[in-house]
């Protein structure tokens, strides 16, 4: 899937392009058993089965990637999940975000196949890992919904939480980089108030040493689910 990014530098913003044939979703990442279990926990009460091994990297169809807002999903049982979304372009590691959106409905039959029905929103910018991969714990993510009428934060956390990117890699891969052209979703945080269904869904990963953030929000279009 190709996909276009505005890679922000300390020397101003530049065009970084990049067809992604590989996706792969981390899930279960965190580094706290216990917070491992809350999040299987949380999953199991809507019907969620546990994962055979943590963490576990699932195969998604890397044509289900999008930079666009509005997005169509079929069924009201959907939810987004804000995850760090590191990709390798020319034997570089870049890292930006992107929304593991999930049909929960079917997440209790397969999670592998919910993760592979729904798109996967990324943002359009992105930074050098290595520019932050120092102090990885300290950048933050966190989402929002609307409900009712009202922005609500959905998720907020920092990625001291998870494990690193560079831990995600290598786990995966058996060494220190991804092929060119493979992205990878690192994990979430936990989600406030339960896991529950919006029609728009905003995403940020916040940099508190650069003050600075990528952001990216996405609405939803609803097609009947038909029998």
């Amino acid at each position: 899937m190709k996909l276009s990014f505005n890679l922000e530098t300390e020397l101003g913003t530049q065009s970084l392009q990049t067809d992604i044939q590989q996706l792969i979703v981390a899930g279960w990442a965190g580094r706290d058993h216990a917070a491992i279990e809350h999040h299987i926990e949380e999953l199991a009460a809507i019907g969620v089965p546990r994962p055979s091994a943590v963490p576990l990297y699932y195969r998604v169809a890397s044509n289900q990637l999008s930079q666009e807002d509005n997005l169509q999903v079929i069924g009201e049982h959907s939810s987004g999940e804000v995850e760090a979304f590191v990709f390798a372009v020319a034997g570089e590691h870049y890292l930006s975000i992107a929304s593991d959106h999930t049909d929960r409905k079917l997440e209790a039959y397969s999670v592998a196949l919910s993760k592979q029905l729904c798109i996967k929103p990324v943002a359009r910018s992105a930074w050098r890992l290595d520019e932050v991969a120092d102090y990885w714990d300290e950048l933050q993510i966190r989402s929002r919904i609307l409900e009712n009428g009202a922005e609500v934060l959905y998720q907020d956390g920092s990625l001291s939480s998870l494990r690193s990117a560079q831990d995600l890699i290598a786990d995966y891969t058996g060494g220190p980089q991804l092929n060119d052209g493979s992205g990878m979703t690192c994990g979430t945080v936990t989600v406030i108030g339960g896991i529950r269904p919006a029609r728009v869904f905003e995403m940020e990963l916040f940099d508190p040493r650069r003050q600075r953030s990528i952001r990216h929000r996405y609405s939803l279009s609803i097609l009947p689910e038909i029998a």
